[in-house]
């Protein structure tokens, strides 16, 4: 790991500020998140088949995911608020363990990145599988967010190794 220097978020007296960008380049900013919910075998194929009572649980999911990564600086302490040119995000079923993973995409031009963007959009695309589905299975697993690949910027690419 390597050392992140002096904490950004607090100015010399310790007080909470928001980091000043401004000097910044303008880059492509990329940045894309894994997350994964595990279920009942009979809530993964109900989802599959958009038999839920409340409907297609993954396209609820895929707009309350773009919905949350457009509004993280009003859920995030000290995020910028960024005009996002994209965000995608795609289910994966997985029969064999009955889970369903989630992937968001999301990209600007800007000065800093969009990892909480993307991060925020699989987590809440997670905790709308649950809610729509709580009724037929609170047992359900919501795990795994993670980055997994980010480029722009001063810190250059990183993607996450076995991804």
């Amino acid at each position: 790991m390597t050392d992140p220097g002096p904490l950004t978020h607090f100015d010399d007296q310790g007080a909470s500020r928001m980091v000043d960008v401004g000097a910044k380049a303008v880059t492509e900013r990329l940045a894309v998140a894994r997350a994964s919910v595990t279920m009942q075998p009979e809530t993964f194929r109900l989802i599959l088949d958009r038999g839920m009572a409340k409907g297609d649980v993954l396209e609820v999911a895929r707009i309350a995911g773009i919905m949350a990564s457009k509004r993280v600086d009003m859920l995030i302490p000290l995020c910028h608020q960024l005009a996002l040119s994209s965000v995608k995000i795609d289910f994966t079923p997985m029969a064999a363990c009955h889970r369903i993973e989630i992937e968001a995409r999301v990209k600007t031009q800007g000065r800093t990145g969009v990892e909480m963007e993307a991060l925020t959009a699989v987590s809440v695309a997670a905790l709308t599988i649950y809610d729509m589905a709580k009724a037929v299975d609170r047992g359900m697993v919501i795990g795994d967010v993670r980055l997994v690949e980010k480029s722009g910027g001063k810190s250059g690419h990183f993607r996450r190794v076995g991804e």
